[in-house]
């Protein structure tokens, strides 16, 4: 089922069709990210640019999360993972501006779910992952080398992350391992956000 995630009509019928098939919504993960060359330094960067990160970053993150709740609610249970990131906690100076913002959005958001619904046995968490190689990025690090190396530089594990290293904080979660995780930043990033220097 294809679906635009910055419909909310669509996201509810996402949802809907999910309850319909399985008979419950037990786990909802977000995970959103576009982060296109127009979308730079807040002096380069233009409100239509910035719009369209927003949208796909964060509206699609706040839409999912509001219908997956309420069937959430009705059971008494649930996880939700929202993908943010690392530049979420951290500031950087080869900038991404709307990028940076959307995902600090996701983590304050995924935040403040977290506590709103804890006693009704919803878990709301932040995964906050440094940057994995996926297609995405090698398109976007391809076009500009320097700007890899300059990030990779950065990173104490001296490389980028796999999807499965994602895919396994992911599991973690949604599991009940996890049942006393709520309301945080779940950061798997290779160490970036505790760095001052890395190995040479």
């Amino acid at each position: 089922m294809k679906v635009d995630v910055t419909d909310a009509e669509e996201v509810e019928a996402l949802f809907r069709v999910a309850f319909d098939t399985y008979g419950s919504v037990d786990i909802a993960f977000n995970n959103a990210g576009i982060a296109p060359p127009d979308d730079d330094s807040i002096l380069d960067t233009g409100l239509e640019a910035w719009k369209r990160v927003q949208e796909a970053n964060l509206t699609s993150v706040y839409l999912c999360c509001k219908a997956a709740i309420p069937y959430m609610r009705r059971q008494g249970k649930g996880s939700i993972i929202n993908t943010a990131s690392f530049v979420a906690r951290m500031g950087a100076a080869t900038s991404q501006i709307s990028y940076t913002a959307s995902k600090g959005g996701v983590l304050a958001m995924s935040r403040e779910l977290g506590v709103q619904f804890a006693r009704e046995g919803i878990r709301v968490n932040a995964l906050c992952p440094g940057p994995v190689n996926t297609p995405l990025l090698q398109e976007l690090f391809a076009k500009d080398p320097e700007r890899a190396a300059r990030r990779l530089v950065h990173i104490p594990v001296g490389r980028f992350a796999e999807a499965d290293e994602m895919a396994a904080a992911v599991a973690f979660l949604a599991s009940d391992d996890s049942s006393f995780v709520n309301a945080t930043d779940f950061l798997v990033d290779g160490g970036i956000s505790g760095a001052y220097v890395t190995p040479v």
